[in-house]
């Protein structure tokens, strides 16, 4: 009998439909991915749905540069105007105080007054209608500020509040304007109806500049997810690898497939192999993305040296992390994992949509998910000159606090496993590495 006949009538080979017939097979793989599909859908989703309806205290600056009393009135008004479910943070600001929280990404926009403000309107009312056209009259103008360092849809929700307050403003200072002109007795001219109904103006400029190769400032998140992609999935294979080479694990390319003999190193002694490997290697993978994004793609990045340093580092936590996971939970850690620090992350980072502007479930997400914390200190480097208090000073108490907890947890876990007795494969399999 050939081998070929030998091999077809042997009755221990099984068919791939013999497998696929038997129902338990299905089970775990179809309820995990099902699972995963429909939490993926919820989370991602349920921050980007309703930005504006789920606003509350967006902190914008009011500065009041007007040396005459309409300014401070209008501020007033602008700040005391209803608004019930505290959508929006107005902090009256002296100009210095403006500057240092544009500088520092504490505010999102603000509303200038300038200092001819009362002067402006007042001109209104004073000017005859046949004069108003030679006196060169004209609607009184404050600027409109952005942030473009907190990104770009908090500048445009900032914006779309910053007009909607104006516009009721302007009406209600219009409306007194048209009384006190009434109450001198005169009436007003068709001229001055036309510039009382909306008497304020308005310019927009950049409270804040950053660099142009800034992709309107979203660089700060895409860098973020790089750093903590890189540490995620550096952790992965490490593990991979380091399970190949220790036996716990086939190691396979393409159609080859070796299994080592297991060697004798209990689950902590492996953690410090894992960890150690993706700390090491957070230097290298950082080292990669400043230079592809630093100088192939030529992203405007300042304090680079210190961007290099903090994106080892947050790397390496990350990394350090994954591999606590991992020991812990096993191949389930490869999952839960990617929802730490993707899926949770990602919609509770703050950087594409602001956390004043997400449902209250991904801020409490933004107390510990990584890319919050990582996000603030990458932003405050890139766009806010590595402030401390620009997120800098958070971003780094939060990585010390991350990387303690990874290593207790780790090494608690392993230990408890390791004095259980809790061997990755039986005692009887093992064997001492060659000398």
């Amino acid at each position: 009998m050939s081998g070929e006949q030998s091999t077809q009538q042997d009755p221990r080979r099984i068919t791939a439909r013999q497998i696929l017939g038997k129902w338990p097979v299905w089970v775990f793989p179809s309820v995990l991915v099902t699972l995963v599909s429909f939490v993926l859908s919820l989370v991602y989703t349920g921050g980007i749905a309703d930005p504006q309806g789920s606003m509350r205290h967006l902190p914008i600056a009011l500065i009041n540069h007007d040396t005459g009393p309409w300014g401070k009135q209008f501020v007033q008004a602008v700040a005391t105007a209803p608004d019930p479910g505290r959508r929006v943070s107005w902090r009256i600001m002296s100009p210095a105080a403006a500057k240092d929280a544009f500088d520092s990404g504490r505010v999102y926009g603000g509303i200038d007054v300038p200092r001819d403000f009362s002067s402006s309107l007042q001109a209104i009312i004073a000017t005859p209608a046949r004069a108003a056209a030679a006196t060169g009259v004209r609607h009184p103008q404050v600027t409109l500020l952005t942030n473009p360092g907190a990104g770009s849809l908090a500048s445009s929700l900032a914006t779309g509040v910053e007009q909607q307050a104006l516009r009721v403003s302007s009406q209600k200072v219009g409306a007194d304007l048209k009384a006190q002109l009434r109450a001198t007795g005169a009436q007003p001219t068709p001229a001055q109806l036309m510039l009382l109904g909306n008497p304020i103006a308005s310019t927009t400029a950049p409270g804040h500049r950053i660099g142009a190769r800034t992709g309107l400032g979203l660089t700060a998140f895409y860098l973020t997810l790089l750093f903590v992609l890189s540490g995620f999935l550096g952790a992965n294979i490490v593990s991979n690898s380091v399970d190949a080479a220790l036996g716990y694990a086939p190691s396979e390319l393409g159609p080859k497939r070796r299994m080592r003999s297991p060697l004798l190193i209990n689950r902590t002694q492996t953690l410090v192999i894992k960890m150690v490997m993706s700390a090491a290697l957070s230097m290298v993978t950082s080292s990669a993305i400043v230079l592809a994004t630093a100088v192939i793609i030529r992203l405007d990045l300042p304090h680079l040296l210190q961007l290099w340093v903090f994106a080892v580092c947050a790397s390496a936590v990350v990394g350090i992390s994954a591999q606590t996971i991992l020991a812990a939970f096993g191949g389930l850690g490869q999952v839960i994992s990617m929802f730490f620090f993707v899926a949770l992350s990602i919609p509770s980072a703050g950087a594409t949509v602001p956390l004043e502007a997400l449902p209250g479930f991904y801020r409490v997400l933004a107390l510990f998910e990584p890319m919050r914390q990582i996000g603030g200190g990458t932003r405050a480097i890139i766009y806010f000159d590595a402030r401390a208090d620009a997120g800098l000073q958070r971003a780094w108490i939060m990585l010390g606090v991350g990387l303690a907890v990874a290593l207790v947890l780790g090494f608690g876990i392993t230990r408890f496993y390791d004095k259980r007795g809790y061997h990755r494969v039986h005692p009887n399999h093992i064997q001492s590495p060659r000398s």
